[in-house]
């Protein structure tokens, strides 16, 4: 079991790097794991399948956000226990999340099946990327409770500040994928359902060997069978703390969709590209990403223990490292997108229409290393209502327009669609901003007392 008790005691930087580099790793993994798809795809089929892996991806990323903004309940219950020193009660909040999630993911299981045509409709799908989106989505919403519980088990372990099982598990499902990849889609030619396909069956490899892993190590509380009893208080913590995050990322997702159906009227080649561009993105995100969970759970902990002053330390720290790396990022991604874009697609078209959205994303990759670490320091300050709020705010009221209005400029211009994206980080840090000065002006008031979940 990794030890966790440099978090509230001793140096601040050093053990928040150590702690938010493997799930770095994990996130890369993760990434890799969806960019896959597309890479494969995009040097196998034609566009019409790039694009239906474009959409369908979205579609399943959405659902997966959700959940990964609902565990984050999970890890900051957790979390906030253990530096609180209850961590006895960890069991019962394990045992009430996998109850609850088990819920959850048989609902929207049952959602996706039903609902695959009307979403792809909704989505705009190219006519010649329309069927094989219906399979994408149906294919991989099939597999939903893998995903949910790929996601339970990070949560629960970013919680006890340990961010390596999370690795593991990222790194058996992301070979798993490209050896699926490979066959499904490079040997048999089943292009975007082969692609969903390797995905659902990395997911339950994972989790499955994630499981025998867990069931030989040596957790910092107790569980049984008796801890998956349901617990009306418990459940509602873990959902008081979390859906604010999932309801926020959700939202935000939802605005990426429209983006995307708004593309996608545009014809098969901006949808392709921008779904290239998309998936270079998450490479490009990163660090500020990883910084955002890690900061989650090192805050929970430190308001736990009654030391702001250190999550106050952990704030600065992430900021600083998280934009050298994003300066670095943004420069290849702007002057160098087409190159990027080279490795997920053969067709120019589409390379170049890549390229011409990744501008716009490189100028965001700057600003989220600002927006990402303070949103995880609220997260774990239990602050996650005005994360919520700042998030539909930007994708409600800035990044749907912004995004609509520039795609009615004749000529419509990529670059200019995707300037919706760094519009929208810069209203979010207006009221980030704000919102810190308000907090530390009220701090000055009251005397600080630890912030532990009861």
């Amino acid at each position: 079991m990794e030890n966790n008790n440099g978090f509230t005691e001793g140096k601040v930087l050093s053990p928040l790097i150590r702690f938010a580099l493997p799930i770095l790793f994990a996130i890369f993994l993760q990434t890799m794991y969806g960019a896959v798809d597309m890479l494969v795809v995009g040097q196998f089929c034609h566009a019409g399948e790039v694009s239906a892996v474009s959409t369908g991806s979205w579609m399943m990323q959405t659902v997966t956000s959700f959940i990964t903004g609902l565990t984050m309940g999970t890890t900051v219950l957790l979390g906030n226990r253990i530096g609180a020193g209850k961590a006895q009660d960890g069991g019962r909040v394990v045992g009430i999340s996998i109850l609850l999630f088990l819920a959850i993911g048989t609902v929207l299981t049952l959602v996706l099946e039903l609902l695959a045509v009307p979403f792809a409709r909704m989505m705009q799908a190219p006519q010649e990327a329309f069927d094989s989106t219906v399979l994408y989505i149906r294919i991989c919403g099939a597999g939903t409770l893998f995903i949910i519980a790929f996601n339970v088990l990070g949560g629960v372990f970013r919680g006890i500040g340990n961010a390596k099982l999370p690795l593991i598990s990222v790194s058996i499902a992301c070979v798993t994928n490209i050896v699926g990849d490979l066959l499904l889609v490079g040997v048999f030619g089943w292009g975007a359902a082969g692609a969903a396909a390797a995905t659902v069956l990395a997911q339950a490899i994972s989790v499955v060997i994630s499981i025998l892993i867990i069931r030989r190590m040596e957790l910092p509380f107790s569980f049984s069978k008796q801890n998956l009893r349901w617990e009306r208080h418990t459940a509602g913590q873990v959902v008081r703390l979390g859906l604010p995050i999932a309801t926020q990322d959700l939202l935000v997702c939802i605005s990426f969709l429209a983006i995307t159906a708004i593309v996608n009227a545009l014809g098969v080649i901006p949808s392709a590209g921008v779904g290239v561009a998309e998936k270079i993105c998450g490479f490009v995100l990163m660090v500020p990403s990883a910084y955002m969970q890690a900061m989650s759970a090192f805050v929970a902990q430190n308001m736990g223990a009654g030391r702001p002053d250190r999550a106050k330390k952990a704030l600065a720290g992430a900021i600083g490292t998280s934009l050298a790396v994003g300066v670095v990022l943004s420069y290849f991604s702007f002057f160098h997108g087409g190159l990027l874009a080279q490795l997920f697609a053969r067709d120019a078209a589409v390379i170049a229409a890549a390229a011409e959205y990744l501008k716009a994303y490189a100028i965001d990759c700057l600003l989220v290393s600002f927006l990402f670490c303070i949103m995880g320091y609220f997260n774990g300050c239990g602050r996650t209502t005005f994360v919520m709020i700042q998030g539909i705010v930007g994708a409600f009221f800035v990044r749907i327009p912004v995004s609509w209005i520039m795609s009615q400029v004749q000529p419509v211009s990529l670059f200019g669609v995707g300037l919706a994206t760094p519009a929208s980080t810069v209203v979010q840090l207006l009221l980030c901003a704000v919102y810190f000065i308000w907090l530390r002006h009220r701090e000055k008031k009251v005397p600080a007392v630890p912030f532990v979940v009861e």
